[in-house]
């Protein structure tokens, strides 16, 4: 029986992972995934948002993948080893801050996980339009890029043909091995990220030299911070939507992702918000069923966030009555 093939799946926050993530299980290749989806703030909203979330979708929340919960992967990886007959193969979803580095690591110096797995790719979705000032002041971001074996230029009918040139040549001086494909919803053939056998261990050496013998320490933008607002009475829409829309109007620059699950009044489906920095959409999903709570998630990442203006305006937001939102 050959070693199980992992793909690793990162890039910067809002860059449209999850959406390639839902286009994997969607698709028909008879393929069977397990999936860990790793993210940065205590409340996790991701994995709602994989389309046919089971048992086999493993959320790991308040943490970095490649910083404090790492020893949760590996702990995870050998359980799923225990049922290796319900699975073809392992995605990991990184959280939008990870340096894919440490990740990448864990199949080679941790003995167990190195017999039964083999990393098949670092996949790394890149949005288009906010790549290049993402470079400049995020490390995490070039670390991305630099590590890819495929990038995916996701959004890019956001930019114009100079400027996509630019793109392509400054992402080629960061890793001119990757190889890179544009999309839009990350609309790819499957296969320019399935199933590839691309990760090449000997560049991966030359690039980081000490890969293989030292422990990778990464150290996050401190600035950069996660605030979770959680509401067990529904919210009105009206008054959502212009108090969001005031916040990534003023705020938007320093709002990097924001995304949430929300309880609208008189609406029977969730109500599934995501921005990013003033880009924003949102759209009704599947309906809530009888047997669960009706509890609003959103949650904002981002740099000098206002908390407790935040947390007000989120407040009066509910319809009156109800409950006090949490906040962490």
């Amino acid at each position: 029986m050959g070693k199980v093939p992992v793909t690793v799946l990162t890039g910067y926050l809002g860059s449209g992972k999850t959406t390639l993530l839902n286009r994997i299980l969607c698709e028909d290749h008879g393929k069977r995934y397990a999936v860990i989806v790793n993210e940065f703030g205590e409340l996790g909203i991701d994995n709602d948002l994989v389309v046919g979330a089971d048992e086999e979708v493993f959320e790991m929340n308040n943490g970095c993948i490649c910083c404090t919960v790492r020893g949760d992967l590996i702990r995870i990886i050998s359980g799923l080893m225990k049922r290796i007959d319900r699975f073809d193969a392992i995605i990991i979803e990184t959280t939008g801050l990870a340096d894919p580095a440490p990740v990448a690591q864990t199949f080679f110096v941790d003995d167990d996980v190195r017999s039964k797995t083999a990393l098949d790719a670092v996949v790394t979705v890149a949005d288009a339009k906010h790549l290049p000032v993402r470079l400049g002041d995020s490390p995490e971001a070039a670390e991305q890029v630099a590590f890819a074996d495929v990038i995916i230029l996701n959004k890019i009918d956001l930019i114009d043909e100079q400027a996509r040139q630019s793109l392509v040549a400054r992402i080629h001086a960061i890793n001119p091995y990757a190889k890179i494909v544009m999309a839009n919803h990350c609309d790819i053939d499957l296969a320019e990220v399935l199933d590839l056998g691309a990760f090449d261990l000997e560049r991966i050496v030359s690039l980081e030299p000490g890969f293989l013998t030292e422990e990778h320490a990464h150290e996050h933008d401190e600035q950069v911070k996660s605030l979770s607002l959680t509401a067990t009475q529904p919210l009105l829409p009206e008054l959502f939507d212009t108090w969001i829309s005031d916040v990534l109007r003023t705020d938007g620059v320093n709002i990097l992702r924001c995304k949430g699950i929300l309880h609208l009044l008189d609406q029977p489906r969730r109500y599934v918000f995501q921005s990013v920095h003033m880009l924003a959409n949102g759209i009704f999903t599947q309906p809530w069923t009888n047997t669960e709570p009706r509890h609003s998630r959103l949650v904002f990442i981002g740099r000098d966030l206002d908390e407790a203006r935040l947390r007000a305006g989120f407040e009066a937001c509910i319809q009156k009555g109800s409950a006090t939102p949490g906040l962490s």
